[in-house]
């Protein structure tokens, strides 16, 4: 499979047209893959844009693809997105990287009741870039023509209010219904993943109230890092994603 970047350059590029990469991505390319003039490669620009070219030329600062094809993917509707609990450790950032390479369409940081860790004041601008990072990564790992957006930290009421709209599954290992035998209808759909000590009572008590659903992932209690990972799969089986 050919090597894929990003880039804000592939939103205009036009089959026929020559394509400049600079900065961090060029040095990646040349340096680091160390790409040859004629070796096929792909390019985005996260957000559907997805073109096919050769490499033209490739130095360290600079490196010139010919475009060959280009096509524009739509954002998928209804969209799958991961409300992650803040957790120690990096394994909330595991089940980010593993969500998006797994195909979400959005990334929620949630400060939940029992998370470790808290996002206060600038710590949220920074969690939330690092998670971004993280997202864009996964991404180009991933080859995705979109590359999911990851939402400021929110807080308990700011899922309760998102009900309303979207179509919000709690996993709890104490739930009645299993994910498998969910029907995804046309709106969104909002996994709710807990930290490590499990969705407080009173939290779980609020989001039901508000209209989200308990669903049963398995007869296991997977860990943080796992449990959104392994819905969002389910989620693409029942979608015809795979």
């Amino acid at each position: 499979m050919a090597l894929h970047f990003v880039t804000p350059e592939a939103t205009s590029a036009a089959t026929g047209s020559v394509l400049t990469l600079t900065g961090a991505e060029a040095k990646h390319a040349a340096v680091v893959r160390r790409v040859r003039i004629g070796e096929p490669i792909t390019l985005g620009d996260g957000a559907g844009v997805w073109l096919e070219g050769e490499v033209a030329s490739a130095a360290p600062g600079l490196v010139e693809v010919r475009i060959l094809t280009r096509r524009e993917d739509p954002r998928p509707d209804p969209g799958i997105l991961l409300v992650q609990a803040l957790a120690k450790g990096d394994r909330d950032e595991l089940a980010v990287q593993a969500a998006c390479e797994l195909g979400v369409d959005g990334i929620v940081p949630w400060q939940a009741a029992r998370s470790v860790s808290r996002w206060d004041g600038a710590k949220a601008a920074k969690g939330r870039e690092r998670w971004a990072t993280i997202v864009r990564e996964a991404a180009k790992q991933a080859h995705r023509s979109w590359i999911p957006e990851v939402a400021d930290v929110e807080s308990t009421a700011d899922l309760a209010r998102r009900a309303a709209t979207q179509r919000v599954l709690i996993l709890d290992p104490t739930a009645p219904t299993r994910l498998s035998g969910i029907v995804p209808g046309e709106r969104d759909i909002v996994l709710v993943v807990g930290p490590e000590g499990g969705i407080a009572p009173e939290e779980l008590e609020r989001l039901v109230a508000a209209g989200a659903e308990r669903v049963l992932l398995g007869d296991t209690v997977l860990r943080t890092s796992t449990a959104g990972p392994a819905a969002i799969a389910v989620l693409n089986v029942a979608r015809g994603r795979w």
